[in-house]
C-alpha cells in the first residue's frame, strides 16, 4: 500500500522510540528509584543484543550460534543473561557509591565491548552477526516494519505498566526510602543492599531486552552499534530530561531526544559531504544545549517525580501545613 511507504521513516522511528523507552525505564529503575549511577548502559544492552542474535541466528562456521530459535526465546534469553550477569557485576560494584560507581561500571561495559569486538569464536569479532530473523521477516518491507512496530510497543506497553505498578507498590515507596537516606531506610530494618542489586537486576534486564528488541529490528549486531556515546548518553539524556523518577516522564524524554537526533541526521545528511561529518558533531552539540535548558530552567526534568504529600496537611491550616515532601529530591548515596 502507498501509505504504509510513506510511513516508512515515522514507523522507524517509532520503533527506536520503543526499544529506547525500554532502555530510559531500565535506567529509571536504576537511577530513578535506587539512585544507583550506572553508567555502563551499553554493556547491558550489548549482552541482551549479542544474547538473542547467537540463540536466533542461523549456523554459521566459526562462531558460537546456529541455535535458530524463535524470537520469544531470544527476548528471554536476553533478559535471562542480562540479569544474571548483572549479579556478580552489582555484587561487586554497587559496594561503591555515586562517580565511584558510575567508573566501575563504564570500565564493564568498555569489556564488554572489547569482548564482542575481539572474540571470534563467540562475537565474530569486528564483522558481528549477520542473517538474524525478524517476526513476519518474509512480509513485505514497510508491512514488515508495521508489525514490528506493533510488536516493540506491545513489549514497551507491559514493561511500563508492569514496572509502574511495582513503583506504586510498597517496593517503590522502599526503593525510594533507600534513594533518599539509606541509613534512615536501614534503621527501619530494610536489607539495603540486597534491595539495591535487586534494582540493578531488574534494571539491567530491561537493557538487555532493548538490546534484543533492536538486534532483530536491524538483523545484524557489530561492536559499533554499541557504541556508549549512541546508547548510554542518549539514554542519560533522556532521563534526566524527562524527569527520573516518572516513567512517563522518561518516555517523554526519549521521544523528544530521539526525534532530535534523527531530524537532525537528515538535515546533516542533505549538506556538501566536506561538511556533513563536521555537522554531526553539532546533533550532540544540539541535544546537549537542549539539557543545559532543562536543568537551567526545570532541573527536576519536563514532567518531574510526583511527591507525595502529609495527609495530615488537609486537616491544618494553610499556614500551618508542612511544605516539606515526604519524599525528598534526588540524592546520590
Amino acid at each position: 500500500m502507498e501509505w504504509i511507504t510513506v510511513l516508512n521513516y515515522p514507523i522507524y522511528l517509532a520503533i527506536f522510540i520503543c526499544i529506547y523507552g525500554c532502555l530510559a525505564i531500565g535506567l529509571n529503575i536504576q537511577w530513578g528509584y535506587a539512585g544507583l549511577f550506572n553508567a555502563g548502559v551499553a554493556g547491558f544492552f550489548a549482552i541482551g543484543a549479542y544474547t538473542s542474535a547467537i540463540l536466533t541466528s542461523p549456523w554459521a562456521e566459526g562462531r558460537l550460534g546456529g541455535f535458530d530459535m524463535p524470537f520469544a526465546v531470544g527476548l528471554v534469553g536476553a533478559m535471562l543473561l542480562a540479569g544474571l550477569l548483572a549479579w556478580p557485576i552489582g555484587k561487586i560494584c554497587l559496594r561503591f557509591q555515586s562517580d565511584y560507581l558510575a567508573i566501575v561500571t563504564i570500565g564493564v561495559a568498555e569489556g564488554i565491548r572489547l569482548v564482542a569486538r575481539s572474540e571470534d569464536w563467540l562475537t565474530n569479532s569486528a564483522r558481528g552477526i549477520s542473517g538474524i530473523p525478524r517476526p513476519f521477516g518474509d512480509l513485505p518491507y514497510g508491512k514488515a516494519q508495521l508489525v514490528y512496530l506493533g510488536i516493540t510497543a506491545l513489549i514497551l506497553l507491559i514493561a511500563y505498566v508492569l514496572v509502574e505498578r511495582q513503583a506504586v507498590s510498597p517496593w517503590g515507596r522502599m526503593m525510594r526510602a533507600i534513594r533518599d537516606n539509606e541509613s534512615a531506610a536501614q534503621a527501619m530494618g530494610k536489607d539495603v543492599p540486597y534491595r539495591r542489586l535487586e534494582a540493578f537486576i531488574l534494571g539491567s534486564a530491561l537493557m538487555g531486552l532493548a538490546g534484543a528488541l533492536y538486534v532483530h529490528l536491524a538483523r545484524t549486531i557489530t561492536p559499533d552499534a554499541i557504541d556508549p556515546m549512541l546508547v548510554t548518553f542518549l539514554v542519560w539524556i533522556m532521563v534526566i530530561l524527562g524527569g527520573s523518577g516518572n516513567n512517563r516522564g522518561v518516555l517523554l524524554g526519549a521521544i523528544i531526544v530521539w526525534i532530535i537526533w534523527s531530524m537532525s541526521e537528515i538535515v546533516t545528511d542533505q549538506l556538501p559531504s566536506e561538511y556533513a561529518l563536521k555537522a554531526k558533531y553539532g546533533r550532540m552539540f544540539l541535544i546537549g544545549l537542549l539539557l543545559q535548558i532543562v536543568l537551567r530552567f526545570r532541573p527536576e526534568g519536563l514532567l518531574p517525580e510526583r511527591l507525595r504529600k502529609d495527609p495530615r496537611d488537609q486537616d491544618r491550616p494553610a499556614d500551618e501545613k508542612d511544605t516539606t515532601p515526604t519524599v525528598a529530591g534526588k540524592g546520590v548515596n
